[in-house]
């Protein structure tokens, strides 16, 4: 293997600020930041979103209907088409 020219792969710590959740995982990931966690030192990164705070992963995600695109239009734009129609 040819020195210096693979990055330096390390342990670090991601915080999920949304959910309030840490993870401590082995990344390439280059930071100046620095966290003590479980009374090590580790790189540390914070995250907007993350299995624990995505609304797929959370099961709260917003259904899409089971009806095709013409049931909705016509659910939704229906009684304009009624109205022209007399």
């Amino acid at each position: 293997m040819k020195q210096r020219i693979h990055p330096q792969y390390r342990t670090v710590v991601f915080h999920d600020t949304s959910a309030d959740a840490y993870f401590k995982v082995g990344s390439t990931i280059k930071t100046e930041k620095t966290i003590e966690y479980e009374g090590e030192v580790f790189p540390y990164v914070t995250l907007d979103v993350s299995s624990q705070s995505h609304p797929f992963y959370t099961g709260k995600q917003k259904l899409i209907s089971q009806e095709g695109k013409t049931a909705q239009f016509q659910k939704r734009f229906g009684r304009f088409l009624k109205a022209e129609d007399k």
